[in-house]
C-alpha cells in the first residue's frame, strides 16, 4: 500500500489529506512541530528513558532464561528420579516449551500490537508464573508437558514485545546496544541459575524435593516480577508515567531518525503480505532457526558435565561458567558492532570461530581429557552473540508497524523450531560422546555465518539501487486536528510517521 493511494482523504493544492487512524501514533504528538531537538536535550531524554526501561527489561529477560533453564537444574536436583522420566522424554519437556511459544507466537504479535505492550507483558508473566509453580506438583511426564508448554506460550510475548519497545523508545543506533544489555541477562541467569541450584541443593525438607523447591523460588520471583511491570512498565513513549508531556514529544521526535515511527494500532493487510513475502524475512528466519539448534546445550549442559565424571556438586558451579562467557561475548559483540558502523554480520560471524573449535575438541579428544572435554563444552557457546545481533539487525531494517510484527513472529517461530528440533537430537544411543548432535552443531556454526554474509550482500544491492534513484520532489502530508476552541486545523506531518513499509519508503537506508 502507498499512502497516496489509500490513504488520501482529501487535497488542497500539493498537501495530501490522511486519515488520523492511518499515520503513526506518534504523528498526534509531533505534528506541525517545527523546532529542532538540541542534542544535549535528546541525551537527557535517551538517559531518563534507560533509568526506566532497561533495568526492567534486563531483569524480565534474566528472569524469563533463569525459568526456562530451570529443566536442566531440577534434572541433576531429581526431578528426572522423582517423575520417572526417560531421556528421551526428558528430551521432549525441552521440546514442549517451543511447541507451545511457536504455536501462539502469532497471536501473541498480533495482541501486542492491538493492546497496551506493557500490560500484555504483564498478564503473560503473571500466567507463566503459576505454570512455573505448578512444576513442583507434577508426577509425571504428561503433566510435565503440560506445564511445559504453557511456559512457552506466556513467554512467546517477551522477545517479540522487547523488540517493538525497542524500536518504539531508541535509534537504530541504540538498539544494537539496548539488545545486547538485556541480552546479556541470558548469561547472568545461568549463573545465578548455578547457586540457587547450588542452594537448594542443600535444602532437606520431608515430602519436597529440592528441585520442587527450586520452581517454586523462581515462581516466586516471577510473581514479584508481574506486579512490578503492570506498575512501572511503560507500553509506548506518547504515554510514559515517567515523562512530561513535553518529554514524551522530544522522545517521539528522538527516534524520527529511524524512519519507522512509534506504533500503529491497526492491522494492515497489505504490509502482512509484505512481511511474507520480502526475502530478507526468511533469510532472518532461516538464521533464527539454525542459530538456535546448537542453544540445546542450555538444558543438556549439566548431563553432559556429569557425564564427562563431575560430581553434582561440581557439576552446579561449573554451570556458571558459560554464564560468564556468555555475557562477555554478548557485551564484546554489542560492543564492536555499536562502534563500527556496518559490522552487524562480519562481528557476529567471527563468533562462530571459537564455537567450531569447541565441537572439535570436544569430538575428537580423548574421553580421558577431562580438561580439554569441558573446554571444548564452554567454546561451544561462544556463538550466541550472533543470533543477539541479527535480533537487533532485523528490527533496524524493517519498517511499518504491521510489517514489523509480522516479521518479528515469523523470526521468533522459526527461533522456536530450531530450538524445538534441537533437543531432539540428544538421543540415549548417542551418549556418552554425543557425536551425532556435535556434528549437527558444527554444521549450522558453518551455515549461520554464511548466511550473515548473504543477507548483507541483499541489503547493500538494495542501498545501491536506492542510491541511483532519482529525487523527485514529493508532496507534504497533513492530518486534521481539533484545536481546544473545536476548529478544524491542518497540521503537516513528517513523511517518518507515515507508518510506511521499509520498501515503501524509498528515503529509508538498510544500516549493516
Amino acid at each position: 500500500m502507498s499512502a497516496k493511494s489509500s490513504s488520501v482523504a482529501s487535497r488542497d493544492k500539493n498537501y495530501i489529506g490522511i486519515s488520523a487512524s492511518e499515520v503513526d501514533t506518534g504523528a498526534q504528538l509531533v505534528a506541525g512541530l517545527t523546532s529542532t531537538l538540541e542534542p544535549d536535550e535528546a541525551l537527557r531524554i535517551r538517559k531518563k528513558i534507560d533509568r526506566h526501561v532497561m533495568p526492567l527489561m534486563c531483569v524480565l529477560f534474566g528472569i524469563q532464561i533463569l525459568d526456562k533453564i530451570t529443566l536442566g537444574s531440577a534434572a541433576i536436583l531429581g526431578m528426572q528420579r522423582a517423575t520417572h522420566l526417560t531421556t528421551n522424554e526428558f528430551n521432549w519437556l525441552g521440546t514442549a516449551f517451543y511447541i507451545g511459544y511457536i504455536l501462539f507466537e502469532y497471536p501473541q504479535n498480533l495482541a501486542l500490537q492491538r493492546f497496551p505492550v506493557g500490560k500484555w507483558i504483564s498478564i503473560n508473566i503473571f500466567v507463566w508464573a503459576i505454570a512455573l509453580a505448578c512444576h513442583a506438583a507434577c508426577k509425571n511426564f504428561n503433566q510435565l508437558f503440560v506445564v511445559r508448554m504453557l511456559l512457552g506460550v506466556c513467554e512467546g510475548s517477551i522477545t517479540a514485545g522487547f523488540l517493538i519497545v525497542g524500536s518504539m523508545f531508541y535509534t537504530r543506533t541504540e538498539q544494537t546496544l539496548r539488545v545486547g544489555y538485556w541480552s546479556m541477562m541470558l548469561g547472568t541467569a545461568q549463573i545465578i541459575s548455578g547457586f540457587i541450584s547450588f542452594a537448594t541443593l542443600h535444602i532437606h525438607t520431608s515430602g519436597f524435593e529440592p528441585w520442587q523447591w527450586l520452581m517454586v523460588l523462581t515462581a516466586t520471583m516471577t510473581m514479584i516480577l508481574a506486579i512490578l511491570f503492570w506498575f512501572l512498565f511503560p507500553d509506548s513513549p506518547t504515554s510514559a508515567w515517567f515523562l512530561t508531556p513535553d518529554e514524551r514529544v522530544k522522545a517521539v521526535q528522538r527516534i524520527k531518525e529511524n524512519q519507522t515511527g512509534v506504533e500503529n494500532k491497526h492491522f494492515k493487510r497489505e504490509q502482512m503480505i509484505e512481511a511474507l513475502t520480502d526475502p530478507k524475512t526468511w533469510l532472518f528466519a532461516l538464521l533464527a532457526a539454525l542459530c538456535n539448534v546448537p542453544a540445546s546445550l542450555l538444558n543438556q549442559q549439566s548431563l553432559i558435565l556429569v557425564s564427562f565424571g563431575f560430581n553434582y556438586l561440581q557439576t552446579t558451579l561449573l554451570s556458571c561458567v558459560p554464564g560468564v562467557i556468555q555475557m562477555l561475548t554478548v557485551f564484546t559483540a554489542v560492543w564492536l558492532a555499536a562502534r563500527r558502523s556496518n559490522s552487524r554480520a562480519y562481528v557476529g560471524a567471527m563468533y562462530f570461530v571459537p564455537g567450531l573449535l569447541g565441537v572439535l575438541l570436544v569430538n575428537l579428544l580423548p574421553w580421558s581429557n577431562r580438561t580439554g572435554l569441558l573446554a571444548g563444552q564452554f567454546l561451544a557457546g561462544f556463538p550466541v552473540p550472533a543470533f543477539i545481533l541479527s535480533l537487533s539487525w532485523l528490527n533496524s531494517v524493517t519498517a511499518g508497524h504491521t510489517k514489523k510484527v509480522v516479521t518479528n513472529a515469523t523470526v521468533l517461530s522459526a527461533y522456536c523450531i530450531g530450538s524445538a528440533v534441537g533437543p531432539l537430537m540428544w538421543k540415549a544411543q548417542y551418549k556418552p560422546r554425543n557425536h551425532i548432535p556435535w556434528a549437527v552443531i558444527g554444521m549450522c556454526d558453518i551455515a549461520c555465518p554464511t548466511l550473515l554474509f548473504v543477507i548483507r550482500a541483499i541489503l547493500v544491492r538494495e542501498n545501491r539501487i536506492r542510491d541511483a534513484e532519482s529525487v523527485f520532489d514529493v508532496d507534504e502530508y497533513v492530518i486534521e486536528r481539533v484545536t481546544e476552541d473545536g476548529k478544524r486545523v491542518k497540521v503537516k506531518i513528517d513523511k517518518e510517521f507515515l507508518d510506511l513499509t521499509d520498501r515503501q519508503n524509498r528515503d529509508f537506508r538498510y544500516i549493516l
